[in-house]
């Protein structure tokens, strides 16, 4: 447990005694269903991921056990990290589609969307 002026971790890895590198839970600190779904789908898309599934520990708490099993040896963390990596370059197409269409608006304020979709990516 982080103590008093210590930042608690974002992201923690839970391995069982004994376990392969290719069976871990992440505890996801500060998020919910919108990360854990999304990140959940991009994951299943790897054809070497035979399991990714997570819960919410309960609803008045912000954290996820996020649970990725891997066939062939490869570390879950690898396909967690591609994952990410592919939510967040799915993201900035939407911004970057949103923003592109704002120019084209003909003069139309769009800025308050534009924040609001921004806000809803970076969370």
């Amino acid at each position: 447990m982080a103590g008093e002026g210590e930042k608690k971790s974002v992201l923690e890895m839970v391995q069982a005694d004994g376990a392969n590198d290719g069976c871990v839970t992440f505890v996801m600190h500060n998020e919910d269903h919108t990360l854990g779904n999304s990140l959940r789908y991009m994951i299943m898309k790897n054809p070497e991921v035979e399991f990714c599934g997570y819960t919410i520990t309960h609803p008045s708490e912000s954290k996820i056990n996020f649970r990725i099993q891997t066939r062939g040896g490869i570390p879950a963390v690898e396909p967690l990290r591609n994952g990410l990596n592919d939510l967040h370059d799915v993201c900035q197409h939407v911004l970057n589609t949103f923003q592109d269409s704002g120019s084209q608006s003909g003069g139309r304020d769009l800025s308050q969307g534009r924040e609001t979709i921004f806000r809803i990516i970076v969370m």
